[in-house]
């Protein structure tokens, strides 16, 4: 029929079927209710990456807190990568610095938790129970990273090797996500605190002294300036 829309290799394309013949077709190839079929096709590479990242979602974080926000490990991430692009703004705009890798910076911070779509998040708490605890997840976590990297589309595995498990040079843009890291489980304490939960209370006052021990100026900004909003009421967000 003219007019007739063609599917598989000819998707896209409006041709009549007088031209999309058997004849045209390679070797070995029919059409079977308007597809072109292969006959001994190479199966596509599966490549399930990013199922496995769009699944970070599923994983809860503060397993072993009580939270009157629910929070999964893909908002943290979405949040750490922004907090990111936060400091490393503050760093240049700022203070003036020339030499903060902030594209990398941010990269690295979209896949800085990708393991946990494997591991799950292991709370602090167990993490540094003793060093055998400690040095043993570490080794999970590499082998949930080589099993993710192993995921990629084949040609692109070497860049997701690198964004999974950052190597030296990437130590200074890694700098900045882990003080973005950092940053994010404290806001995540004030904002509970504020609500009226005081299950969040201890580890507020932990991770105010562990952000302090930081040194970062940016950091400091950020605490002065952006937080203390963290804490408000969205009625006093809006207050002049």
């Amino acid at each position: 029929m003219p007019g007739q829309h063609c599917q598989g290799r000819y998707a896209g394309n409006y041709c009549d079927s007088d031209i999309i013949s058997q004849a045209s077709l390679p070797d070995g190839a029919r059409i079977e209710s308007g597809v072109a079929v292969t006959e001994n096709a190479v199966p596509a590479e599966r490549a399930h990456l990013f199922a496995y990242l769009y699944r970070l979602r599923l994983i809860g974080r503060w397993g072993l807190m009580r939270s009157t926000v629910p929070e999964n490990v893909a908002e943290h991430t979405y949040q750490v990568a922004i907090l990111t692009h936060a400091l490393a703004t503050i760093a240049r705009d700022v203070f003036g610095r020339t030499d903060v890798p902030i594209d990398r910076a941010i990269t690295l911070a979209l896949f800085h938790d990708a393991t946990e779509v494997i591991t799950g998040d292991i709370p602090t708490p167990v993490k540094h129970h003793n060093p055998r605890v400690h040095a043993s997840l570490r080794e999970l976590e590499h082998l949930a990273a080589e099993q993710l990297t192993g995921l990629a589309p084949s040609p692109t595995r070497d860049t997701y090797r690198a964004l999974i498990t950052p190597g030296e040079h990437d130590a200074e843009a890694y700098r900045w996500v882990k003080a973005a890291d950092k940053l994010d489980a404290y806001l995540k304490c004030l904002t509970e605190v504020a609500a009226g939960n005081p299950e969040f209370a201890v580890a507020r006052r932990q991770l105010e002294r562990a952000v302090a021990d930081l040194n970062m100026p940016e950091v400091e900004y950020f605490l002065r300036h952006c937080a203390p909003s963290f804490a408000m009421t969205l009625d006093e967000l809006g207050e002049p």
